[in-house]
């Protein structure tokens, strides 16, 4: 069965930005927490993947321990049971939704970053592309954070070295990024730059979150 999953970057006022903090903090550090997340995390450290073109064979995968890093690598990457939550719903008794009460909030289209996949995960592309080691300098967990404007001034300086690339870097990390882009598409080592750059000159925060949408 196929999946359709979303990652989005939307930039808010901090009020807006402290009033979802009680909602989505804990779930983030939930994600972080989640048993097997750090060993998944320090095995993709530990073992990057090779180029994405390799991962499946006519007989099915990589034998042995290379199927299992790549099966650790989708599992970490993968939209997490505790952010899924501000998709589905929080609870019986809570009306919110990350679509109405956050998206639907955003009316520039300025602010707001969002890559929609259809049988991938977005997120996924992204870091492979870039690597672990660029993807360690990112705040969050798994492209899901919520940050302050004061936040967001402190940690560019760190995105603007995980997400700057040289020419030749750039080259190679579009070539691991498989995901294909229409004329109107952002890709998504375009984006996530963008809104922090963006964010930090409009002193406004950022909410990040990878969520299966169906």
């Amino acid at each position: 069965m196929g999946i359709t999953s979303a990652w989005c970057i939307s930039a808010h006022d901090d009020d807006f930005i402290t009033a979802l903090a009680p909602r989505l903090l804990p779930l983030i550090a939930a994600e972080r927490d989640e048993p097997f997340a750090r060993e998944r995390w320090e095995r993709w450290r530990r073992e990057p993947l090779p180029d994405f073109r390799t991962w499946r064979n006519p007989f099915g995968q990589f034998p042995g321990r290379e199927a299992d890093a790549l099966d650790s690598f989708l599992d970490l990457t993968a939209s997490g049971k505790h952010v899924q939550k501000m998709y589905d719903g929080l609870s019986p008794d809570d009306d919110f939704s990350l679509l109405t009460h956050v998206w639907d909030l955003v009316t520039d289209a300025e602010d707001i970053f969002v890559s929609v996949q259809s049988k991938e995960y977005a997120l996924r592309s992204f870091l492979h592309a870039i690597g672990p080691a660029r993807a360690a300098l990112l705040p969050g967990w798994c492209g899901n954070f919520l940050l302050t404007s004061a936040e967001v001034r402190q940690t560019l300086p760190a995105v603007e070295r995980a997400l700057g690339f040289t020419a030749e870097e750039r080259a190679k990390a579009t070539d691991q990024d498989w995901l294909g882009y229409g004329d109107a598409e952002e890709s998504v080592l375009d984006g996530p730059l963008r809104m922090w750059r963006q964010a930090a000159a409009d002193a406004r925060g950022l909410c990040g979150v990878s969520v299966t949408i169906y």
